[in-house]
């Protein structure tokens, strides 16, 4: 029986509003055992007779939309239960959010038989308690935060709210692909202490990072205005930073009068710190955070020394606090899937879980094959609802494949992403002049190399479309690994003249004869630019051992943390013995996080980028690599 045969697309109506929250609920008759496939646009929370069961719709697109197969057996009663499916929908394009039309989709089975499916006799509403428009968003990664009115909240998911009706056909086309991985699962309930009693507010710390669901109870006189903001530090003044620019960190609660117990299940939290506001007095039992994490088990591993060994489990809880439906870059700011992110924390993965991780993740490079774009390229997150790409990173993909494949020996993903590669391929060929590969031009291209002078770009602004070394190297780097990929699966290779062209004319543009490295901009003397041309293979022994010295004397402009692995892996292919190096320089770099236990986006924290640094983010966990490969 294929999903969804007798299934419906429905929503409370045809119009499509951003923001949006609708509720659906139904009889299911006493079984003994039943599961639920179901599907939404945006995210869902699903409950049986009122009780939270499951949330979180995987991030797809409709021509590889997603469902979730959820057993509901445990869950029943031998009267009738009462099925409540919340659904938020987002409606505008987001970094991680691509929009299409609203509405869920489910279908109920038992003993192998549909026993009912979503259609017009499902009934349905747009929420009382949640804000549908409310359209303030947390950041262009994140999407909408959330406003709560508990003074309108009913029983619905038992079935006994007020002005529901019968759901509205929706008119929408997707193809349905089983979730590739497992779930999130719910772990501990992070309960905040009291950290500071101010007037009209209350700071809340969980005593570390925690990524999960906001649940609180609080008591009220009267009615009460409510906003919670939270972060992963605080300023100063000894509050949260709830608004950066046009970013707001927060969500607003309306209380009635008494007890408020609340739980949300779809915007997930990552911060340390709860900053509670509220306009009348208010008694909080209690507040926190509910982990939510993707199972896993760390290898058994630890470095010897025992600073490193506090290095290498800080990087290995920030990658499990950067797994959700798929990798993020960072669970604070932006929650986002990013082809270079992931590929730091796929090959840190590789070394950090039993198994490898490797279901996990073959799954968001699956994710990422499915993007479409217009113009070639991979879009700059994943699904993406906004108009922009960073073209190197469509690059790392190339070569997050092939290290999947070498250490997994798995050829199918290959299959599934063989015709992706060539297009971005072409695209990086059919932008070339002279021999070289150019910087692409337009508004949408972020021609992004790394954090560092010369070489972080310029977002939403049209570049002037030249060669650089960098994307050039990239591209030698990239077309190598997937000659790699070709002989390994038995592919015909096309580009080897394109190889030896782009080599040639990479050296005789950019590569300084006098000074022994390339020049990027034609004066920028940087690490990450030289440590390509390193891995590019297209430099002799001296060459390449010129630049590995300047490396370590530091007479380059260092990479950030995240594209420290290129000048790690220019160094160890030239002289193994550079070891000490790496080792000491990962000591110097991370030592000063071990405090807050987790990886930095930079080495300067929370003080980088006008203050809203990371402070957890996945691509800097990258010493668990070198910690593996240099025992």
């Amino acid at each position: 029986m294929s999903v969804f045969e007798k299934a419906k697309w429905i929503w409370y109506s045809n119009v499509d509003t951003p923001d949006d929250y609708c509720e659906f609920y139904f009889k299911l008759p006493a079984k003994d055992s039943a599961y639920i496939n179901l599907s939404c646009d945006g995210n869902y929370t699903l409950f049986v007779n009122g009780e939270y069961i499951a949330s979180n719709q995987y991030g797809d697109f409709e021509h590889y939309k997603v469902y979730d197969k959820i057993d509901l057996g445990a869950h029943l009663t031998e009267k009738e239960n009462i099925i409540g499916v919340l659904v938020h929908h987002t409606g505008k394009g987001f970094s991680r959010y691509k929009p299409y039309k609203p509405g869920l989709i489910f279908e109920v089975i038992s003993n192998d038989a549909c026993v009912l499916s979503s259609g017009k006799d499902i009934m349905c509403r747009q929420s009382k308690a949640y804000k549908s428009g409310f359209c303030r968003f947390i950041s262009s990664q994140l999407g909408y935060g959330y406003s709560y009115d508990s003074t309108k909240e009913d029983e619905w998911p038992l079935g006994k709210g007020e002005g529901f009706f019968n759901a509205t056909i929706i008119d929408k086309e997707a193809t349905f692909f089983a979730r590739p991985i497992q779930k999130q699962q719910l772990g501990r309930r992070f309960e905040g202490k009291l950290h500071t009693n101010g007037d009209g507010y209350q700071i809340y710390d969980l005593g570390k990072e925690v990524v999960g669901h906001l649940f609180f109870e609080i008591e009220a006189e009267k009615e009460t205005n409510i906003n919670i903001a939270y972060h992963e530090y605080l300023l100063e003044n000894g509050r949260v930073k709830r608004k950066i620019w046009d970013r707001d960190f927060s969500i607003d609660y309306k209380a009635k009068k008494g007890k408020n117990i609340f739980s949300h299940h779809m915007l997930r939290f990552a911060c340390r710190y709860l900053d509670i506001s509220f306009d009348a007095p208010i008694k909080i039992n209690k507040i926190g955070i509910q982990r939510e994490y993707y199972p896993t088990k760390r290898a058994d591993f630890l470095p010897s020394e025992e600073l490193d060994a506090k290095i290498y489990e800080m990087c290995q809880n920030t990658l499990e606090l950067c797994m959700m439906e798929h990798y993020v870059d960072c669970p604070h700011r932006e929650q986002c899937l990013y082809a270079f992110d992931s590929r730091n924390q796929m090959l840190c993965g590789y070394y950090a879980f039993e198994g490898g991780n490797f279901e996990y993740a073959r799954s968001n490079l699956k994710l990422m094959s499915m993007d479409r774009r217009d113009d070639g390229l991979l879009s700059i997150c994943y699904p993406c609802g906004v108009d922009l790409t960073i073209p190197s990173f469509s690059l790392y993909y190339i070569i997050s494949l092939y290290e999947y494949l070498k250490y997994t020996g798995d050829k199918s993903i290959i299959f599934e992403a063989n015709d992706k590669i060539n297009e971005i391929i072409g695209t990086f060929i059919n932008n070339s002049e002279n021999g070289l590969v150019k910087r692409f031009g337009k508004e949408c291209h972020w021609n992004f190399y790394d954090w560092t002078p010369y070489l972080s770009g310029s977002l939403y602004k049209a570049e002037e479309a030249k060669s650089d070394p960098n994307i050039n190297l990239l591209f030698i780097i990239a077309l190598k690994c997937y000659k790699e990929i070709c002989k390994i699966v038995g592919f015909d290779f096309a580009y080897e003249d394109k190889i030896k062209e782009v080599s040639k004319n990479v050296v005789l543009k950019f590569y300084d004869e006098k000074e022994g490295i390339f020049l990027f901009d034609g004066d920028g003397k940087l690490e990450l630019t030289n440590a390509l041309g390193v891995l590019s293979g297209i430099l002799d022994d001296t060459q390449k051992s010129i630049i590995a010295k300047k490396i370590v004397e530091r007479e380059l402009i260092s990479s950030s943390l995240s594209m420290k692995c290129f000048a790690y892996d220019a160094l160890l292919s030239v002289d193994k013995g550079y070891k000490d190096y790496i080792l000491n320089e990962i000591r110097e770099n991370y030592t000063h996080m071990i405090e807050t236990g987790t990886a930095w986006e930079t080495v300067l924290g929370a003080k980088d980028f006008d203050g809203s640094g990371s402070l957890c983010h996945g691509w800097s966990a990258i010493p668990v690599y070198y910690y593996n490969i240099l025992k």
